[in-house]
């Protein structure tokens, strides 16, 4: 008995691969891609109410590593947090954080301001400042709200809860048109 059968001996059921016809062959080749991209907006349905994005913008946070030294000014919206050192202004529509150990030598204008390392410099405009107990200011402040921890330093001079100048003076205008006005009367 044989293991293989003989070359030409085929069974009749059995497909011979090597009589089939040979694809046809194209005269034409398939048309190019076109050599500019479509950019026109397609139509498709709104999205559902899951898919849209909230109406506020996420804001971010930038860091200023430990391990980093960086001199001039940063301004923007978000938050900024500092645990290096950064020589220079600092100008955000946005919280600013001073962590424990890193050093701003600068001024100050942020909607939140919270330290626990050193601050060089004043804070000119801020809704907000929290001094943790490891913090140390040398430099004016002026401010909406103002929560000092025990241990921390303060060197300067401080304002908080006071309007800003340009509503105190609206203000006063007010309240002298108001006199005016019961004078004449």
């Amino acid at each position: 008995m044989a293991i293989f059968t003989p070359p030409g001996s085929a069974k009749k059921d059995t497909p011979s691969f090597a009589q089939d016809p040979a694809p046809p062959v194209r005269d034409n080749p398939p048309p190019a891609p076109p050599a500019a991209a479509d950019f026109r907006p397609t139509q498709s349905a709104p999205p559902s109410q899951a898919q849209r994005a909230p109406a506020t913008p996420e804001v971010k946070e930038s860091l200023i590593a430990s391990n980093l030294t960086i001199e001039g000014k940063i301004e923007g919206t978000g938050h900024v947090r500092i645990a290096g050192k950064f020589k220079g202004d600092v100008n955000v529509q946005g919280d600013l954080t001073i962590e424990r150990g890193a050093k701003l030598n600068g001024g100050v204008r942020a909607d939140k301001v919270i330290v626990a390392g050193d601050l060089e410099g004043n804070i000119e405009s801020a809704q907000r400042v929290e001094l943790l107990e490891s913090a140390v200011l040398s430099g004016d402040l002026k401010a909406g709200t103002l929560t000092v921890a025990s241990g921390s330093k303060i060197r300067g001079h401080v304002e908080c809860g006071w309007e800003s100048a340009p509503a105190a003076k609206e203000k006063s205008a007010r309240a002298e048109a108001k006199a005016d006005a019961e004078l004449a009367s």
